[in-house]
């Protein structure tokens, strides 16, 4: 199970999570790390789609606490249901919903941390960060370090333990 911020415009759009430009970075990534999308549930902390007008473009917008908060009770419903294997956080606002306010991205991605969200819990950058970077070459280097993480994540789950 991955768990991003918020809905994109496109998402908000299709009603779908992780179908825009972060969405098809993620399932390049997924395949790259040999994770099967059909495999895998998606999800985001905050269900609906908050965004300030650039022109005709809508950005989306952080996500105060109170909504965090507001939607919980959504995000543990799903997992209940889902009963994930794997919990892995895609950005700062998702890991520190779900793992806590201490939990830093930069420092600590592709830890797994002790959760009773599920036995193996971790977190990554989100997608959109890749595509927010200011050059190709940062680019490259974090779509491999977040690919990295991807497998990481593949080897816990597929190997022993």
């Amino acid at each position: 199970m991955f768990v991003g911020e918020v809905p994109g415009d496109r998402e908000d759009l299709a009603g779908k999570p992780f179908v825009g430009p972060a969405g098809k970075l993620f399932d390049r990534a997924l395949e790259e790390a040999g994770i099967d999308r059909g495999d895998v549930y998606v999800t985001n902390v905050v269900k609906h789609f908050k965004f300030t007008r650039r022109g005709k473009r809508r950005i989306h917008k952080r996500p105060s606490a109170e909504e965090i908060s507001a939607c919980r009770p959504w995000l543990e419903a799903e997992l209940a249901v889902v009963k994930p294997e794997v919990l892995v956080c895609l950005g700062a606002t998702a890991a520190q919903a779900l793992i806590g306010r201490s939990f830093r991205v930069t420092r600590q991605r592709g830890e797994f941390v002790d959760s009773d969200l599920a036995p193996l819990v971790t977190a990554t950058i989100h997608p959109s960060a890749i595509l927010r970077a200011p050059d190709e070459e940062t680019r490259e280097e974090e779509m491999r370090l977040f690919v990295g993480d991807l497998r990481t994540v593949a080897a816990r789950l597929n190997g022993p333990g």
